[in-house]
């Protein structure tokens, strides 16, 4: 978290600079906007937006008995989230 703050200018140009300047509250607030809205990183945000677009073509155009495509297909700078217990026996079977 620190390096994309530092990489995007808040705080510092260090991330020892931005960790010095920076209180508890305001990288609370951070750290709160980044989950709710995604990654700061120009590069990913374009990523995932062409990887929705892809994936919906993708699938409007593969055939029925065919296997349907995911984002993470497409997203390869994208962690797929972890299964829960349930999801990763269901998918076993």
């Amino acid at each position: 978290m620190w390096h994309e703050l530092v990489l995007n200018g808040i705080g510092g140009n260090t991330i020892a600079k931005a960790q010095e300047s920076m209180s508890a509250v305001e990288f609370a607030q951070w750290v709160a906007y980044r989950q709710r809205r995604g990654s700061l990183n120009a590069g990913l945000r374009a990523e995932a937006g062409s990887a929705m677009i892809a994936s919906l073509t993708a699938n409007l155009s593969r055939k029925k008995d065919s296997k349907a495509f995911s984002f993470y297909d497409f997203a390869p700078n994208h962690d797929r989230p972890e299964l829960s217990l349930e999801q990763a026996m269901a998918e076993w079977k």
